[in-house]
């Protein structure tokens, strides 16, 4: 069985793909963004979950969380899962943490990255972004740019299988109680592409709507526009991918 980091697991999709995990007898790793919101979580380490806290805006948290994941038993896969719809995380939480995340952490074979419907929208633009979270960044640019990631190390590190997923609109805490998507359906594919050996699920570089490969927005399979993408993360953040 693999071991198997959840970010942002203690509501909504991360929690509910965390339990899918845990009833297949993965090993997972839960994360809450601290203490408090840590201890909501018992009812999946009482079934074996593991947790780490850190706040995903403070790149100082990321890194620690690297160090202390590093410093474990090596995970076989991540889900990065955590999001914010609006206000100063959006960059931060959206792209930054799983751009460091990917960098740092050492072992993980499949990278699971949670894009949107929304980043058809996204402006395939690096201008003026404010990465550091000073003021309201771009939800769909942020799901661009983290879909982007995603087909980027899929082409950079041959080795490693790493997806982007839209879990759909589904009626979690961020999208609302009135979103019309399956909440069930929502949290399936990316715990599924973490996971399973299916012969699709080892495949990389794609974007999934419900266990479906869909074509995502062009730029995503820009390379050129990739590779600027991780110039400026790697200049943002002093660490290259």
């Amino acid at each position: 069985m693999s071991r198997i980091l959840v970010t942002g697991s203690t509501d909504g999709l991360g929690r509910a793909a965390a339990a899918s995990l845990l009833s297949e007898g993965h090993e997972v790793v839960l994360h809450a963004r601290n203490q408090q919101r840590a201890a909501s979580l018992g009812p999946l380490t009482d079934r074996g979950a593991d947790v780490v806290t850190g706040d995903l805006t403070e790149r100082d948290a990321v890194r620690r969380i690297a160090a202390e994941l590093n410093g474990a038993r090596p995970l076989d896969a991540v889900i990065h899962n955590a999001g914010v719809w609006s206000g100063p995380p959006v960059m931060p939480v959206n792209i930054v943490a799983p751009y460091l995340l990917t960098a740092l952490l050492r072992g993980p074979r499949r990278h699971v990255y949670l894009s949107s419907g929304s980043h058809f929208s996204g402006r395939p633009s690096l201008d003026r972004v404010d990465w550091r979270g000073r003021s309201a960044g771009s939800y769909a640019d942020s799901k661009l740019y983290v879909t982007a990631l995603a087909a980027a190390v899929a082409r950079l590190r041959p080795g490693t299988l790493s997806n982007a997923v839209d879990p759909g609109w589904v009626p979690t805490r961020m999208g609302g109680p009135h979103a019309p998507d399956d909440l069930e359906l929502g949290h399936r594919t990316q715990a599924w592409l973490a996971s399973s050996d299916d012969p699709e699920a080892l495949t990389s570089g794609g974007y999934w709507y419900h266990r479906r490969r869909t074509e995502p927005h062009r730029a995503v399979h820009d390379e050129a526009f990739q590779d600027r993408l991780l110039r400026t993360l790697a200049g943002e953040t002093d660490t290259v991918l």
